[in-house]
């Protein structure tokens, strides 16, 4: 098929890496438009770069592209030079296939991996001459779907989307789209399919449903609106793919002209967690935990190798090391790959002497360095959050990994937890000191290869939406900095100190993160605003302009005191409680109170704890009876 790029050379010419947007990589997909039935363009709000790393946009790209008459195309946010240039000339934006206008298409797919691109979704719609509001749309207009795990809380979206998709992408699909082509071939109208996509579980349509307030400005009710009552659901089922060695999987993933942030290609082993942390969203959303077979990811290791000529390959999954067959599936890859000099990249690991071993034999100990997320500096708020980690096991992972000749450490924690204490704060920069000591201690003088590095990384806590610590307030940013700054003092006052780097997060951006991930419906007028006073790529330190977020806040009714820095009542209505993940508003009313009483809550591999993911009827949940 003759391409014909959308952008003339001299446009090209004069922008930042303009192989971003021509298209033609190795494995991208063309096919003849006269005999598709459904055009579906895949939008990351972001750059190429970043896009081309996300594992579950190369899953849907080959799963829909798997069927003759769907083409399902890729499309990534453009960097503000290119944006200014095709504002100014009205070129709308295109997929980098076909080269053509998003606007010709059926559908615009979204996915929502981070809150702080939702100015970049409005971007792309405007740069697409779509129109922003769902309402506005014309029956000739794509249909705008959102997925990804932000799509857990997709209120403060509602007003632009026609519809999301809950949960993981491989399961409805294919009976969405083939609902849109019945609809087309029976002459139906746009609402006439969005009342059809309502009744296809796992499918939430927004402007079929309403909230109403009460005084103070929490939720009253929400459901479906009077006039759609009976005829979509009141709850919206998260969908779960039962059987992750029998679903599709990118067997050649598109090759980036540009290198990518993760320039390799990506295996992933299991999807959820067994541990339980109870502030980490993706471990509550992606339950029960599912491993793919040995055979599944032998078979697909080979492929992506094969068809793609990575030099690297890495496991990925929340928890790596907790595959049953990882020993099994190691000996694989490093007597498959070895010849081939393909290096193993390994995320995710606990970190113990199997996993040490592992990494000895894949990794050149020199270069690489080590991560922990112990999460907290003492072992009472280590039980507040359920890490499931002792200081001896810290401590003993450390010790064999000196042993085995690392000495660069990677230590990522989290401040303004629930119930922290300065003692907590301190607890960090006393562990840092440990593991420096220990190192000293391990290591003999004339074995180290040069002293011990440690980088001490904090985020600030989140309370993110499905989890236990969904209710919790936020800290004003100046007291996160507060307490990164008494962290920073409690560091240099160690004797290592000058082995030990720290690094923290912005506190501003993780306020905003905080609005974006717990807001309502009403925090998508604040999102228009800011993106009308300029703002994009807000996830990029150097683009992320708080002045624009506070005063947008400032013309809302309600803004940072209500969505971010109150505690929530447990009897309260969130935004998001008409999202049924499985997992109860009763267990995490339970995983709070044990958070409190400092109770640690077994992994789901030691015993199950009724959490209620055992309703998708397939992983650990049924494994563990077996």
């Amino acid at each position: 098929m003759e391409r014909k790029l959308a952008l003339p050379d001299r446009i090209l010419l004069s922008v930042e890496k303009p192989a971003r947007y021509t298209g033609g990589e190795v494995n991208s997909i063309m096919k003849d438009k006269e005999h598709i039935a459904v055009r579906f363009a895949m939008c990351f709000p972001d750059l190429y770069e970043i896009g081309m790393s996300h594992l579950g946009m190369q899953i849907i790209y080959s799963m829909l592209n798997s069927r003759d008459d769907i083409w399902c195309e890729r499309v990534f946010s453009v960097w503000p030079d290119l944006f200014q240039i095709m504002k100014e000339e009205k070129i709308p934006l295109f997929a980098l296939e076909s080269q053509d206008p998003l606007k010709d298409f059926d559908f615009l797919g979204i996915t929502l991996q981070y809150e702080m691109a939702y100015t970049n979704v409005l971007a792309v719609l405007d740069l697409a001459q779509i129109p922003i509001h769902a309402c506005d749309r014309k029956e000739e207009d794509p249909l705008v779907i959102g997925g990804g795990p932000c799509a857990a809380n997709p209120e403060p979206l509602a007003a632009f989307f026609d519809l999301f998709y809950m949960g993981e992408g491989e399961t409805v699909y294919f009976e969405l789209l083939d609902a849109y082509k019945a609809n087309k071939e029976a002459n139906g109208s746009r609402k006439d399919f969005l009342l059809k996509a309502a009744n296809v579980e796992g499918i939430y349509v927004p402007q079929f449903y309403e909230a109403s307030y009460n005084k103070d400005g929490t939720i009253r009710h929400f459901g479906p609106k009077e006039e759609y009552a009976g005829l979509v659901p009141d709850m919206i089922l998260k969908q779960t793919v039962e059987d992750l060695s029998e679903t599709y999987y990118p067997e050649a993933p598109v090759i980036p002209y540009v290198q990518a942030t993760q320039d390799r290609a990506v295996l992933e082993v299991m999807r959820g967690c067994i541990r339980g942390c109870r502030f980490c969203q993706a471990g509550m959303l992606y339950r029960p935990c599912r491993i793919r077979s040995l055979e599944f990811l032998k078979k697909r290791a080979r492929y992506l190798i094969e068809n793609t000529g990575y030099e690297e390959l890495s496991l990925t999954s929340l928890s790596t090391s907790d595959y049953p067959y990882f020993e099994e599936l190691m000996d694989f890859l490093v007597k498959e790959f070895s010849d081939r000099k393909v290096n193993i990249s390994l995320p995710s690991l606990r970190i113990d002497e199997f996993s040490l071993d592992v990494m000895s034999k894949v990794q050149d100990v020199r270069k690489s360095s080590l991560t922990f997320a112990p999460e907290a500096g003492t072992q009472r708020l280590r039980d507040v959050i359920n890490k499931g980690i002792t200081l001896e096991d810290i401590m003993n992972g450390s010790e064999m990994a000196f042993r085995g000749g690392w000495n660069k450490v990677k230590l990522y924690f989290m401040l303004g937890l629930p119930t922290e204490t300065l003692e907590d704060i301190a607890g960090i920069a006393d562990l840092s000191e440990q593991i420096a000591e220990l190192y000293y201690d391990t290591v003999p003088k004339e074995e180290r290869q040069g002293k011990i590095q440690i980088t001490v990384s904090t985020s600030f806590f989140i309370p993110k939406p499905f989890t236990p610590f969904q209710w919790e307030p936020m800290y004003q940013p100046e007291t996160y900095l507060e307490k990164a700054g008494y962290l920073n003092a409690a560091i240099k006052e160690k004797l290592n100190q000058r082995s030990i780097r720290y690094n923290w997060h912005d506190a501003k951006t993780s306020v905003i993160e905080g609005l974006l991930a717990r807001g309502d419906r009403r925090v998508g007028s604040i999102i228009e605003e800011v993106y009308a006073s300029g703002a994009s790529f807000d996830a990029w330190t150097d683009h992320f302009d708080y002045d624009k977020w506070i005063n947008a806040i400032e013309k809302a009714p309600y803004g940072l005191d209500f969505y971010v820095y109150r505690r929530r009542e447990q009897n309260e209505i969130l935004p998001w409680d008409f999202i049924d993940i499985g997992v109860t508003k009763e267990f995490m009313k339970k995983e709070f109170q044990n958070a409190l009483q400092e109770i640690v809550t077994p992994n789901c591999k030691e015993k199950c704890s009724g959490c209620g993911a055992s309703v998708f009827k397939g992983g650990i949940c049924f494994e563990s009876k077996n």
